[in-house]
């Protein structure tokens, strides 16, 4: 990557003098079609991908030539002005259609061309150094790293001939089209060509050729309508030269023409700058400018809400408050009946929830038996899912609030799973015995022996009476024997002890609901973060980084 950015800037730096801004426009644009992929149209994407990549490698070769391509139609004069340009007959001539079948490439300046000819893909067969042609000194000095381009014609028949146009026109530095008088308004090289390149104004020349088949007198009114269609096409500033190939009249004006864009070397940059800017404009249109939206608390709140409800956690929070007592009522209830509450099943073993370390042996390989979320409760978390994508990517441009939508549905297959784990993972707080409770206990078995103790000592008394067995005086305490006072006592005692106990324990079970439903609604918060916030906000970050790379493209 180090190797690859800095052949980037001295290649910015051979073409233009200064690499900085150059490059940072092409990682932009290529920053950019990387983030809006999968979001903004295909074929945009790919065309702005495709013309970062190639501005790069157009950066890493030759800054020493600019490409400069002849394209026309057939019969335009196009190859005989090639041959005039270069001052040899290279290209075949002729009225055949069609006339040229490849490009031809001459080039002055033999170093550093021939890597960029190979990128162009022109056949070594066709490649021709205009240096080895001639000896001694030359009246083109000025032509020094050109590199000229004889296209085959846009018009031809054959389908080739039409994609090697198209693929040169897009490489080439500086576009120079070659009409003629009779098809310069046709429609197929305005409508295909000039009309779209409408932003490479600064890198054509238009030239009007064989016009010495045009009387005079109608000249200047032939190359004012062109001008006017040419103005039709958004290229009113675009130079307009005439010529006439065949007799040499107005070539030397086209190789000034040509060469001081040469010799100024502004025509690579101009043409990539050009590149990036018109897909990035077009890019931007697409993308869009907006800000999104910011999810509010409230919001949330409502996410949150749903998916606890599709969860089920209602259910879990009575089971919590249910299974409380329960098991209260165990610890602290009178003993000689609070055994019978172990006939009923605990709410929250039932769910298979919160059972100890055993029980979180087994919810790690079963699901909870919460009751499966209704239809009304699944159309719940559609509702709140859809409004917090509204709210973000409401005032996104059409394919990024889509974009924004997909997201925050993408992961809600995996909804119940996730729903699952985050309620059986959850410590709901039940499972560890309050003190008071050993303690209430404690007593109630205290009371319960001094009942048991009271009971038998009047028993024994009653067998000695039955025997007729003299009994020693039975201790009173204010006229009531202490066996009946310890009896009654021990029952009635146990008795408004666990009544007291269970209105405490009412409380108890409501603030451990309380509580579990807080750890569950946080653990439910953490799954719509995964599986819908975490996705929108993915997007939201795709369509920032597209906005930033789109800004460094057109700065």
């Amino acid at each position: 990557m180090t190797a690859q950015l800095s052949g980037l800037f001295e290649g910015a730096r051979r073409i233009t003098g200064r690499g900085g801004d150059v490059v940072d426009r092409i990682d932009g644009l290529e920053d950019a079609a990387r983030n809006a992929r999968g979001r903004l149209p295909d074929a945009l994407v790919e065309e702005a991908a495709s013309v970062a990549g190639r501005a790069g490698a157009r950066l890493r070769l030759s800054g020493e030539h600019t490409v400069v391509a002849l394209a026309g139609a057939t019969g335009s004069g196009k190859s005989s002005t090639f041959n005039a340009l270069t001052g040899i007959e290279l290209s075949r001539t002729g009225v055949r259609r069609p006339t040229t079948s490849w490009t031809m490439a001459c080039a002055w300046g033999a170093e550093g061309a021939e890597d960029l000819l190979d990128w162009l893909g022109v056949p070594k067969r066709h490649q021709v150094q205009r240096d080895s042609l001639l000896d001694g000194p030359r009246e083109d000095s000025g032509l020094d790293g050109l590199i000229l381009l004889d296209l085959p014609d846009h018009d031809s028949t054959e389908v080739a001939h039409h994609v090697e146009v198209d693929r040169l026109v897009r490489m080439a530095d500086l576009l120079v089209w070659v009409l003629d008088p009779q098809k310069y308004a046709d429609a197929a090289i305005h409508d295909r060509y000039l009309r779209p390149l409408s932003s490479h104004r600064d890198i054509m020349l238009v030239v009007l050729n064989h016009i010495d088949e045009v009387p005079a007198a109608r000249r200047p009114a032939m190359v004012d309508d062109l001008k006017r269609l040419l103005a039709l096409d958004g290229l009113e500033d675009v130079p307009v030269l005439t010529t006439s190939a065949r007799h040499g009249e107005g070539i030397p004006e086209l190789k000034r023409a040509i060469a001081e864009q040469v010799s100024a070397k502004r025509a690579v940059k101009a043409r990539l700058m050009a590149d990036v800017s018109s897909v990035a404009g077009r890019l931007r249109d697409a993308n869009g400018e907006a800000r999104p939206g910011d999810l509010g608390r409230g919001r949330k709140s409502e996410l949150v809400e749903a998916f606890a409800d599709a969860a089920g956690v209602p259910t879990v929070v009575r089971a919590v408050e249910h299974s409380t007592r329960r098991r209260a009522a165990q610890a602290t209830g009178w003993p000689v009946t609070s055994w019978l509450g172990r006939l009923k099943p605990d709410p929250l073993r039932r769910l298979h929830l919160d059972l100890g370390s055993r029980g979180k042996e087994l919810t790690t390989v079963a699901r909870a038996s919460v009751p499966e979320a209704t239809g009304v409760e699944r159309a719940r978390v559609d509702t709140a899912v859809r409004a917090a994508s509204d709210d973000v990517g409401s005032e996104l441009s059409p394919p990024w609030a889509a974009a924004v939508r997909r997201a925050s549905v993408s992961r809600l297959p995996d909804l119940n799973d996730a729903l699952d784990k985050a309620v059986t993972s959850t410590d709901l707080g039940v499972s560890r015995t309050p003190g008071w409770w050993r303690l209430v206990r404690v007593l109630q078995w205290a009371l319960v022996l001094v009942a048991l103790a009271g009971g038998l000592w009047l028993a024994g008394l009653a067998v000695l009476g039955y025997l007729q067995v003299p009994a020693p005086s039975t201790p009173r305490y204010r006229g009531f024997p202490w066996p009946t006072l310890m009896l009654l006592g021990g029952v009635v005692a146990g008795l408004l002890l666990a009544w007291v106990a269970k209105l405490v324990v009412r409380l108890s079970a409501r603030a451990k609901g309380r509580s579990a439903d807080r750890r569950l609604r946080a653990a439910i918060a953490d799954v719509t973060e995964l599986l819908v916030l975490e996705p929108m906000q993915a997007e939201v970050e795709a369509y920032r980084a597209t906005r930033a790379g789109l800004e460094a493209a057109l700065r």
